[in-house]
């Protein structure tokens, strides 16, 4: 199966904007000043090349739980830490992007509300 370079830039750059502020905050949480912006960046740049590039020849619940290992041994690797801080670290993110999506669509909807 071929890779879309074009659709996968692009998903490299959205999840960069997106998610890199909330793994960042979950990192300094629990890491301290291990956690550089700069690193998240990177988490999510070569975490989001590596399972897109690995999910497209690969399928079902052994490539997800792969991808899962990469992606924590990429966190491990940039935030300095064990596999259960990266482990921890990952959640916290996904818990604070959901907050944030949470509070922007409130937002979203009392503005909408607002103007009808």
């Amino acid at each position: 199966m071929a890779i879309n370079l074009d659709h996968l830039l692009i998903q490299i750059v959205i999840s960069t904007i997106v998610i890199s502020p909330c793994l960042w905050l979950a990192g300094k949480a629990l890491v301290g000043k291990k956690a550089k912006l700069t690193d998240a960046i990177w988490i999510v740049i070569l975490g989001t090349a590596v399972g897109a590039i690995f999910g497209a020849y690969f399928y079902g619940i052994l490539a997800a739980i792969v991808q899962l290992i990469l992606w924590l041994l990429i966190v491990k690797h940039f935030f300095d830490t064990g596999w259960l801080k990266a482990l921890a670290i990952s959640i916290i993110a996904i818990v604070i992007f959901a907050v944030v999506i949470a509070v922007l669509a409130v937002i979203g909807f009392g503005i909408w509300a607002l103007f009808s």
